[in-house]
C-alpha cells in the first residue's frame, strides 16, 4: 500500500488531518508521503496563498465571511469555478509525480488538490484511487465540482447537505474527522502540569487562538483571569501571531495567573492539563478537544465554515458559544463551576465525535484499494 496525502497551508487544520492519516498509515506499515499540493504550482504560490488567507481571515473577517457567502451562492455541480481552473494549472506536473511514484491512492484534506485531481482524472489515465477528507462540519463551497471515489465527512447528519450540493450519496462516508491518536489518550493531569512547568493544583483554562492567533484575546483573558482564584491559570497558546503574543505579554506583564506561550506541537498535552478549553471553532481543533472529552467554549467564529462548526457543536451540547470574547470568557468561568454541565458536555462529545476516525478511514481506503487491485 502506497499513499500520497495532498494538503495546503491555508489554515493548519487541513495539515493536521493529513498528518493524522499519515501517522495511521505508517503505524500499520504502509508507505505514505504528505505534500503541499501547491508546491507543484508556480514558485511562491503556496506562501502567497497562505499569506492572503491568514491576512484576510484575521484582519478582515467580515470580508472573509462575505467572500465565503458569495462562494456558496455561485458554487454549483453544473459548472466549474475560478478555483477549479486555478488548480488545473499544475495538474500535468502533479499527474506525472503521482504516476512516477506508483501511488495506490491520493488522499486530500483540502479542496485545492481535490480540484486538481478532478482535472487530472478528466484528462489523464490516473490509476490511483482518490479520496476527499472534510475538515469542517459543513459542505464547503466548490466541493461539489470535484469528482472523487469517496468523501469522508464528519457526521451522517451532514449527508443531506452534501447530496443537496450535488455529491452522490453513495460516495459519502460519514466516519468523522481524523485526529492524531494522541488525542484519544488522557494523561495524568498533575504529572503533565509539572512536566509543562505549570505547578498548580488550581483550575486551568486553556485558550487556543488557532495557528493564526485570531480574536480579541486580551479582553477574553481579562475576564477569565479576574474570575479565577489566586492558584488558577489562564494558559494562552498564541499560535504564529507574533503581534498578538507581544500585546498579551505587555498587557499581563507581572500577572502570574496568565501564561502566554508560543506555537507548540504539544497541544494535546495542554488539553490534558486544562479544566476548560476556550477555542475558535475550527473543525480540527474542536474535534481534537472532543476526542479528549474537554468542556469547551467556542469564541466568536470567523464567518464561514467556522460558523457552521460552532452551530453543530453547540447544537449537540458539545460546546457553548460566546458571541464575543468577553462572553466566551464568562462562559468558561461558568463551566468551571458547573461540574454537571461539564460532564454532560463530555458525554455528548463522546457520542457525536469518532475519536478513531483516522483508523476507520485508513481501513476503508485499504479495503477499497484491495478491491481495485483484485478487479484489475
Amino acid at each position: 500500500m502506497k499513499a500520497l496525502i495532498l494538503s495546503c497551508n491555508t489554515g493548519q487544520g487541513h495539515n493536521a488531518a493529513g498528518k493524522a492519516l499519515k501517522e495511521e498509515f505508517l503505524r500499520r506499515g504502509a508507505e505514505c508521503k504528505m505534500l503541499d499540493a501547491l508546491r507543484f504550482a508556480r514558485p511562491k504560490t503556496s506562501g502567497r496563498a497562505s499569506g492572503v488567507y491568514v491576512k484576510t481571515a484575521t484582519n478582515f473577517p467580515d470580508v472573509f465571511g462575505a467572500a465565503y457567502k458569495v462562494a456558496g451562492k455561485i458554487s454549483s455541480s453544473r459548472r466549474k469555478s475560478p478555483v477549479y481552473y486555478a488548480n488545473t494549472l499544475y495538474g500535468r506536473k502533479l499527474y506525472r509525480y503521482i504516476e512516477k511514484g506508483g501511488y495506490d491512492c491520493v488522499v486530500m484534506p483540502h479542496l485545492f488538490p481535490a480540484e486538481a485531481i478532478t482535472y487530472i482524472r478528466k484528462h489523464y489515465p490516473l490509476k490511483a484511487a482518490c479520496f476527499f477528507v472534510a475538515t469542517d462540519y459543513t459542505c464547503i463551497p466548490f466541493t461539489e465540482e470535484t469528482g472523487l471515489d469517496a468523501y469522508f465527512i464528519p457526521s451522517d447528519e451532514l449527508v443531506a447537505e452534501y447530496v443537496e450540493r450535488g455529491i452522490p450519496e453513495e460516495r459519502l462516508v460519514p466516519l468523522g474527522i481524523p485526529v492524531s491518536g494522541r488525542f484519544g489518550e488522557k494523561k495524568d493531569k498533575q504529572e503533565t502540569r509539572l512536566g509543562l512547568g505549570i505547578g498548580t493544583d488550581g483550575p486551568v483554562v486553556l485558550v487556543m487562538t488557532g495557528s493564526m492567533g485570531f480574536g480579541n484575546v486580551c479582553a477574553m483573558a481579562s475576564v477569565i483571569e479576574a474570575g479565577l482564584p489566586e492558584d488558577g491559570r489562564v494558559v494562552i497558546l498564541g499560535g504564529n501571531n507574533q503581534k498578538l503574543k507581544e500585546k498579551l505579554r505587555k498587557e499581563f506583564r507581572g500577572n502570574r495567573k496568565v501564561m502566554v506561550l508560543d506555537f507548540t506541537t504539544q497541544a494535546d498535552l495542554y488539553m490534558d492539563i486544562c479544566d476548560v478549553l476556550v477555542t475558535k471553532p475550527g473543525g480540527l481543533t474542536s474535534t481534537e478537544a472532543a476526542a479528549k472529552g474537554i468542556p469547551m467554549v467556542h469564541s466568536a467564529p470567523i464567518p464561514g465554515c467556522e460558523t457552521r462548526n460552532a452551530a453543530f457543536f453547540s447544537g449537540h451540547g458539545m460546546s457553548v458559544l460566546g458571541q464575543d470574547e468577553r462572553e466566551a470568557g464568562a462562559r468558561a468561568l461558568e463551566l468551571l463551576k458547573n461540574k454537571a454541565a461539564a460532564r454532560n458536555m463530555a458525554a455528548a462529545q463522546k457520542h457525536y465525535v469518532n475519536a478513531g476516525a483516522a483508523v476507520d478511514i485508513c481501513d476503508y481506503i485499504e479495503e477499497y484499494c484491495d478491491r481495485m487491485a483484485a478487479g484489475r
